[in-house]
């Protein structure tokens, strides 16, 4: 997790840094309806995404406290993704994304 003096001044900036690719987003719109994911529902689900790209995102938003890693000692190996309570907290956020892209595909017609 970044500590305060390795964030930006700026909050917009800050929420940028942590969420603003569009493999992080893709991600966490996934994860907002509250399933926990495993790492090939990821691929099927985020168009074009690489398996090391994913593999970076995922454990950026780990490390950052947004999402939560469960790996269950099982043969073979599961691995479940969550969001923490932090990453739940982005979900009106999402929301909001969803609604105006979704408005402005509507005036686009």
């Amino acid at each position: 997790m970044l500590t305060r003096e390795e964030l930006p001044e700026c909050p917009v900036a800050t929420t940028v840094q942590l969420i603003g690719n569009k493999w992080k987003l893709l991600i966490l719109r996934d994860l907002v309806e509250g399933e926990k994911l495993r790492f090939s529902d990821f691929l099927k689900s985020v168009p074009g995404i690489s398996k090391k790209v994913l593999t970076d995102n995922l454990r950026a938003l780990e490390a950052d406290g947004i999402i939560s890693r469960e790996v269950f000692a099982e043969v073979p190996p599961r691995v479940e993704y969550a969001l923490t309570p932090l990453g739940a907290s982005l979900k009106p956020i999402l929301d909001c994304m969803k609604t105006w892209g979704t408005e402005y595909k509507s005036a686009l017609k």
